[in-house]
Formats: structure tokens, sequence, C-alpha cells
């Protein structure tokens, strides 16, 4: 009896493993890894080692494992796969290891790659329950970046790739319902996989962290996150040219890094912005992200429209949303699943003369900017991160509890 009551109150223990860099740059697997900390969880991240950082420390109670492999972002798909690799062999070493060592209750997987869950086969065979977290769909994601097409071979083999994946997982869980609906019309029994959305949290991402600034005599436009083409910041650029005659105290910021950062600095010394444009590339910290951005007049979520983009609810849409910022931003498919037109002034995905108007209507309405601000708010009581974080929790705890049924059992 003190066996089985040990087990009761034995303290979980969860594993992580991500192909990225932890904390920097994983605010869904950090606000994660906090959730069930806060639960009384034990958390453990395996994930990749920057040049400088420390194999082993910990982070805000987590316990992080580095393993020495980097990104080589822009070097060709053979060599993201060979680090894929290299990155699933050492993650199946250290899993395996810490899991004879502490005993895992449950290994939770992030994606890309899908296969990476495969590293954690020894301790599902011990008996660890798995999650595979999908942040995004391998086969939309390939698709859409070398424009081959769903119907293609490499699409068709990655989706025989996240077939096998989900079967291996115990649950799937992914970031939007049309994501999780498309996971199901694939075959993944629908009781096997969750939602739980990149919302912002709340805490941090709270209209009280902001401090108002004095007005700058501009009318300021934000963009931040990810410097990709697809993310359509250059559209945005466009459309800041195409209104400086009409509204001169202009001023478009972007914050982040990415592949696309270079050809959007040339892109705009080309038009002769650099006093409209400017670029934040500088790290800050998400606790510094709401003053950044909380005091725009709008943020801007300028999407090109394929297969994968349109699947994406995106995680700064969200941030603005729990700022109060009003948006601008391109109508798809998983925008307007969440959002309606009272909360988000919409245009045409990669139609910059109706980016453009949206824009100049904002400016010259500043009743309709303010209705936007207050409407955007409807989200916020819907979607918020306290909800989701115990939605998130619940799904582990349920993982879980089998296994203690089966220890009552046996005792």
């Amino acid at each position: 009896m003190n066996n089985i009551r040990n087990r009761l109150t034995h303290r979980n223990r969860h594993c992580m493993i991500v192909h990225a860099y932890y904390p920097i740059g994983e605010i869904r697997v950090e606000r994660e890894a906090r959730a069930l900390i806060e639960k009384g969880y034990e958390v453990d991240v395996i994930c990749l080692q920057q040049r400088g950082e420390p194999a082993v420390s910990v982070v805000d109670g987590v316990n992080i494992y580095r393993l020495p492999v980097m990104r080589h972002k822009g070097k060709g798909i053979v060599v993201q796969f060979l680090e894929y690799l290299a990155f699933f062999v050492l993650a199946f070493i250290k899993v395996t290891a810490l899991h004879r060592k502490y005993r895992y209750n449950v290994v939770q997987v992030h994606n890309l790659p899908d296969f990476l869950i495969f590293s954690a086969t020894i301790p599902k065979i011990s008996g660890a329950r798995l999650i595979l977290d999908l942040h995004d769909l391998m086969p939309e994601f390939y698709s859409a970046r070398f424009s081959s097409g769903m119907a293609s071979l490499p699409s068709r083999l990655l989706r025989w790739q996240e077939k096998l994946s989900c079967l291996f997982a115990d649950h799937v869980i992914t970031v939007t319902e049309l994501w999780r609906q498309t996971l199901i019309e694939r075959g993944v029994p629908a009781k096997k996989v969750s939602v739980v959305m990149n919302v912002a949290n709340d805490r941090i991402f709270n209209k009280s962290n902001v401090k108002p600034v004095a007005n700058d005599g501009h009318f300021n436009l934000i963009y931040h996150g990810q410097l990709s083409q697809r993310y359509g910041i250059d559209l945005a650029i466009q459309a800041v040219y195409l209104l400086v005659r009409e509204i001169p105290d202009i001023r478009f910021t972007i914050h982040g890094r990415g592949d696309y950062l270079n050809e959007l600095l040339l892109f705009t010394k080309k038009l002769g912005l650099a006093s409209h444009v400017q670029f934040s590339t500088q790290y800050v910290p998400t606790l510094e992200l709401p003053q950044l951005v909380g005091n725009a007049h709008a943020g801007i979520v300028p999407y090109r429209r394929d297969i994968f983009t349109d699947g994406i609810l995106p995680t700064k849409l969200m941030e603005y949303a729990a700022l109060g910022v009003p948006v601008i931003a391109a109508r798809t498919t998983a925008i307007t699943a969440y959002f309606d037109s009272e909360m988000v002034r919409f245009f045409t995905p990669e139609n910059v003369d109706d980016l453009a108007h949206s824009i100049k209507l904002l400016y010259n309405d500043r009743k309709q900017l303010a209705q936007y601000a207050r409407n955007i708010e409807a989200f916020n009581h819907r979607y918020n991160w306290k909800t989701v974080a115990a939605q998130y929790v619940e799904v582990v705890d349920q993982l879980i509890q089998p296994q203690y049924d089966r220890h009552l059992v046996v005792g």
C-alpha cells in the first residue's frame, strides 16, 4: 500500500525534445514547460546548443540538456536533413539515458521534423507516453516552401512520415482547429488529437505591462516576428511606399530576424524609405516585447497566401489582440476562423493596393481605429493562455492516469 501511495504522490517527470534553441526562439515550448512546472511537474528539455551555451543548465526551473548541433538555415535541403538526422541520433541517446535515470511519465516531441518522435522509442517501450506536438504540418510546409504541390513525391513522402509519426505517438496536439481537422481527414483518430493554441501569455502580454509614451508625431505601424518571404513583410513595405506622400508621418517598425532580412534591407534602401521603415534586429526578452509593440497605432500581419500560411494563426496577431493593438491582417482561412471583420481590418492577401487602402483608412478614421482596438478584446475573453494552459495540462494528466491505474492493479 505504501508503494501505491508513493507512486500517486511522486512528482511527475516530463521530457520535451525540440530541434531548436531553448528558451530563445521557442515561446511555445517555454510556456508549456512553465505550465507543467506550475502544476508540480519536473520538466526536462532536450534541444540544440549555440556556441558558448552550457551543455546543461536550469532556466526558470526547467532542466535544459543541449546537444552539440547547430542550425544551418539556408544551406539547402540536404544539409537540413543531415542536421535533423544528427539531432535525432543524439536525442535518441540522451533521452534514453535520462529516462533510465528519471523514468519519464511523458516524452513530448516537437516538430519539425515529425520523425523526431521515434527518438523516444526506448522510453515508450519502457512505459512512457508520447506526445507529438505539431507546430507545423510538414507536407504543407514543404509544398509551400518549394512550390512543389501536395501531389509531388516529396509531399507524399512527408504525409507518409506524418502518418507513421502520429501512429507511433500516444497523443497528437497541434495549434489550430483547422489543422486538427486536416489531421483527422488524413486518418488520425479524432480522440487522439487536441488543439493547444499559441495564444499570448496574458501575464506578459497585458496592457498593464505597457507604459504609455509621448506622442512622437508619427503614425506607427509594427510587425514583429520571423522575417521570411512567405510572411509578406516586403508587401507591407511597398504599401508604406505608396502612402508616404499622403501620410508623411508614417513609420513602420520591423522587429525580428530571419533569412529574408538582407533582402528587406536592400528593398527598403532601393525605395528610399530609410526615414519611414526601421529595423529592430536585436534580441528582446519576451518580458520586454509588450512595451515594444504595445504603443503602436496598428500591427500588420501581411502574410502571403499559400497552402501553408493559409492554415497559420499567427502568434503575433494574438499578441496584438492581448495588448489591444488594432490589427490589419491578410484574409486567410485560419485567421478568419478566429477573427471577424469587426475585430480585424482585413485586406486581400498579396494585394498591396488593398493593404495601403486599409492603412490609409485607419489613419484617417481614428474612431474606427479605436473601435478595432476594443472589438479585438473579444478574442481574449474566449482564448487566453490561462484557459489553454489548463487544457494542455489536462491532456498530459490524462495520458499519465492510465499509468497509475496499471500500478494500482499490479499493487
